[in-house]
């Protein structure tokens, strides 16, 4: 081949070449150009979409970044005592039904903190809504968001301190929950729940709170019985010496047998406590029923008309069956000593 021909076929191929690169780059150069603008984009929605919303009344502050799906919160739960009132009351009315049905998180936490200013500075004020106002509560303590959660039992504590035996009837549906939180895993929540069922066994009277109380003796959840027990027996003695022989000893005396055997030691815990309180009781009316005065030959009389009533065994053995009134027995006994001892 000639050197011509040579030059003309290397002229070629190299046009040839520059060609398919020129074209490649141009196929190449929109893929690129995307990616940019895609990313571009994701940044500029990325951080349109996070937002650090401001403090609603010094409760919550809330980072949200939905890019990632992810939203953390720092709420700050705020103690009774260091709630402030409510700036309009008119207008916090209006809109309070309104702000515990809402689906905005934020907004309902910041609500329930509004019920609590209302049930400690203006409890007259929401007596008229006090049982819509319950039941927005209790929905509120379903919630899966642990701060609406731990809110609403905060709520319950104070509206419990506010409003005591006037909740009675709405009472039903906070206390299962206050139960179930009681015995959940997330600690913050169990605490607070169990604050909130012990403001409850303070505020609301026992002779109201112990009908309702028992039916959760007998639940299928081990814990919601464990935790029912152990109101129960914090209950009783807010009814008082004379108020526990009213209600009726034989009475107490059965419920607290029957939590002996239960399968969790909180329950078994609370009944050996509660039937301490209930031998002390039966033991302190016995003597003051014993005639004391001395007779003419300066002797004092015994009670013979049934002096088997000054037994707390026998008194046991007549409520009870054989089984219960021997493990009432072994547990009154031996803790009766050692307790007095220590």
């Amino acid at each position: 081949m000639s050197e011509k021909a040579l030059r003309d076929l290397n002229t070629i191929l190299g046009t040839e070449r520059k060609n398919e690169d020129s074209s490649k780059a141009c196929l190449s150069k929109p893929s690129v150009d995307n990616a940019v603008e895609n990313i571009e984009e994701w940044q500029k929605k990325n951080n349109s979409s996070s937002l650090v919303s401001p403090a609603v009344n010094g409760n919550l502050a809330v980072t949200a970044n939905s890019g990632a799906e992810v939203v953390n919160a720092e709420v700050e739960y705020i103690e009774s005592e260091n709630l402030n009132d409510v700036d309009d009351i008119d207008t916090c009315l209006k809109t309070l039904l309104a702000g515990l049905d809402s689906k905005d998180w934020v907004l309902v936490c910041d609500t329930l903190n509004n019920v609590r200013r209302l049930s400690i500075f203006h409890k007259e004020a929401m007596l008229d809504m006090l049982g819509d106002v319950i039941t927005s509560i209790a929905k509120s303590l379903k919630s899966p968001r642990s701060a609406v959660c731990k809110t609403a039992i905060m709520t319950s504590a104070d509206i419990f301190s506010a409003y005591n035996d006037l909740i009675i009837d709405s009472l039903d549906p906070l206390l299962v929950q206050l139960l179930l939180k009681s015995s959940q895993d997330k600690r913050f929540v169990c605490e607070a729940a169990e604050k909130a069922l012990i403001s409850m066994t303070i505020w609301i009277s026992p002779i109201s709170l112990l009908p309702k109380l028992q039916p959760y003796l007998k639940n299928k959840n081990p814990r919601i019985r464990a935790k029912a027990s152990m109101c129960f027996s914090r209950s009783v003695p807010q009814l008082g010496a004379e108020g526990i022989k009213t209600y009726g000893i034989d009475k107490l005396i059965q419920v607290a047998a029957s939590q002996l055997s239960d399968q969790l030691p909180e329950s078994r815990e609370a009944a050996r406590t509660l039937l301490l309180e209930l031998q002390n009781v039966y033991e302190k009316s016995h003597d003051l029923i014993k005639p004391a005065t001395p007779t003419v030959n300066n002797e004092h009389t015994v009670n013979e008309e049934n002096p088997e009533v000054s037994s707390w065994e026998s008194f046991c053995q007549s409520k009870l069956s054989p089984l219960s009134a021997q493990a009432v027995l072994r547990v009154t006994t031996s803790i009766a000593r050692e307790g007095l001892v220590s």
